[in-house]
């Protein structure tokens, strides 16, 4: 029969739940809301140290969701259904965020975008480069992952992405990549991608809107920047 917790550590997850239950999330430590998530996954072992554990080793409470299970699997202590746990978490705000964005006007709600994206991109270790597709009400049809490793012309097929829009009836697209680096700022190649992207698209009479860079220490967009 499994152990069952001390009755310290009963005390410190009642009144752990009790604060967050009474004062908000805003209460609690970043390794405090880990243990309330690992509490359900790990019910009997003080879980205190493997929080702290997978902050030390991931940097922060984002990077700790977006790690691989892999990697989570290798901070000792770390079960798979911990792993589950957190990557449903992740999965879950990813929805939200995706929610958060659907059947509405994009440019009436663009800091949603930016949100969404850099939730599901920011902290991606390789680069992922999708598309998201517009109909003709600038509401979102269609958000489509066309390639993950390095980004390039060769990798990114301005054919495909015109074949996908023509499938989607989709009369704009903003583009969006991300830089595992954690640097926004955008390459020559990208640029140059782009260019490539309009030029494939402009005949149709499909607009892209923008093309966004998601990093870790913020994002640009080709539009503000005048690059569009």
């Amino acid at each position: 029969m499994p152990e069952a917790a001390p009755k310290h550590h009963e005390g410190h997850r009642a009144r752990l739940k009790s604060r967050f239950l009474d004062a908000g999330p805003q209460a609690l430590a970043d390794y405090e809301l880990l243990e309330l998530l690992l509490f359900m996954a790990i019910p009997r072992r003080d879980v205190k140290p493997l929080a702290k554990a997978l902050l030390a080793r991931f940097g922060d409470i984002g990077a700790v969701f977006a790690a691989q299970p892999h990697d989570m699997l290798e901070v000792e202590g770390m079960t798979d259904g911990a792993v589950v746990a957190l990557k449903a978490i992740d999965a879950a705000a990813a929805r939200i965020g995706k929610a958060a964005v659907a059947n509405k006007p994009v440019f009436s709600s663009y800091a949603r975008v930016l949100d969404y994206c850099t939730t599901v991109m920011a902290r991606e270790k390789v680069e992922q480069f999708r598309v998201l597709y517009l109909n003709r009400k600038n509401m979102l049809e269609a958000d489509e992952v066309h390639q993950q490793g390095t980004v390039d012309q060769s990798a990114v097929f301005p054919r495909e992405i015109v074949k996908r829009a023509l499938a989607h009836g989709a009369t704009a697209i903003i583009l969006v990549h991300n830089h595992p680096s954690g640097d926004p700022t955008p390459s020559d190649a990208d640029i140059e991608l782009t260019g490539e992207i309009v030029r494939a698209m402009d005949p149709l009479g499909i607009v892209v809107h923008d093309h966004l860079i998601i990093a870790r220490n913020g994002h640009t967009s080709f539009k503000k920047q005048g690059l569009l």
